[in-house]
């Protein structure tokens, strides 16, 4: 089967293949326009509504009859925010507001063509979930009742990461490890990985005994913690300061027993302290940067906070 014979868009002589910059692409011999083939750009909005996320199932192919985020690509007079709100609107029937840039992914494989997608946390502001012209259906699906069938490779990577954030406790994804709200008994487990903090390696026994009163007995201070194989290995502090604009969360301390990192336990205890966050109504989850080490810091900017100083991740 012979290949599609393409015109130049520009002056509509025949075009003819050659090599530029390494790739052999379609040239007008004419008038010289080189056709790019480059990636098109997509939105698609993770809504967050009853505890759940909400998925559309396709009526279409490719993938019809599996379940998917609402999502399309984006129009040439409209920018991906107007996009990702557009998309929600004729797939779900929600208005959303748009809470946070939740991650960025590509798809060279297709299914149709290579594209570029960009994935949005939203929360419903009007509407009323309904499936959209080209939809099966629409539902609201807890983290722990996902369906199989989810279509698309990027769509399924970040739900995976929405939903490792709002497990409960015991299923968290570090393999033999819960994350779970510290315990009276839990004290000195918390004030000896304490010391691990550079700033706090000198700390004395007054300054010991402070930390674990305030530990006790601060009613703004909330304290997770990593237990794996009946033993404390982890924590993080987490307090709530209300503001104007709303309540903001701060995480305080954070410390992993060195001979149990690098199994993304830090990492859960960070997602675990944006859902407790999350789930207090906090805005923003602060961090200051600047007081840790630089396997500190390069750990926040994995998280998405920036280094240098107090650096908020906008959650709602």
């Amino acid at each position: 089967m012979s290949k599609e014979r393409l015109f130049c868009p520009r002056c509509g002589t025949a075009m003819e293949e050659a090599q530029i910059g390494g790739r052999t692409r379609q040239v007008c011999p004419a008038c010289g326009f080189v056709l790019y083939r480059n990636p098109v750009p997509g939105a698609g909005v993770l809504v967050e509504m009853d505890n759940g996320l909400v998925l559309v199932q396709r009526g279409e192919e490719p993938f019809r009859g599996w379940w998917a985020l609402p999502a399309g690509y984006i129009e040439a007079d409209e920018s991906v925010e107007q996009a990702a709100v557009r998309e929600c609107r004729e797939e779900t029937g929600l208005e959303v507001e748009l809470v946070e840039l939740f991650g960025v992914d590509s798809f060279p494989e297709g299914p149709i063509q290579a594209g570029i997608i960009i994935f949005y946390r939203a929360r419903p502001v009007g509407g009323t979930l309904r499936a959209g012209d080209d939809a099966q259906d629409v539902r609201v699906f807890r983290a722990d009742e996902l369906p199989e069938k989810l279509a698309f490779r990027t769509h399924r990577n970040v739900i995976a990461r929405w939903a490792r954030s709002h497990l409960p406790e015991a299923q968290h994804r570090v393999p033999g490890v819960l994350i779970r709200q510290a315990r009276l008994e839990d004290e000195e487990s918390i004030l000896d990985l304490l010391h691990l903090i550079p700033g706090n390696a000198a700390m004395d026994t007054a300054q010991r005994a402070a930390a674990a009163q305030r530990l006790r007995e601060s009613p703004a201070l909330e304290t997770l913690v990593a237990e794996s194989e009946g033993r404390v290995v982890g924590f993080l502090t987490l307090s709530f300061m209300p503001g104007l604009s709303g309540l903001r969360a701060l995480i305080g301390e954070m410390a992993v027993a060195p001979e149990q990192r690098r199994r993304g336990i830090g990492g859960a205890l960070v997602e675990a302290a944006i859902q407790r966050a999350n789930q207090r109504g906090a805005r923003n989850l602060l961090v200051d940067t600047s007081r840790g080490d630089e396997s500190a810091q390069e750990f926040y900017r994995a998280c998405g906070f920036e280094a240098g100083g107090v650096a908020p991740l906008r959650i709602r």
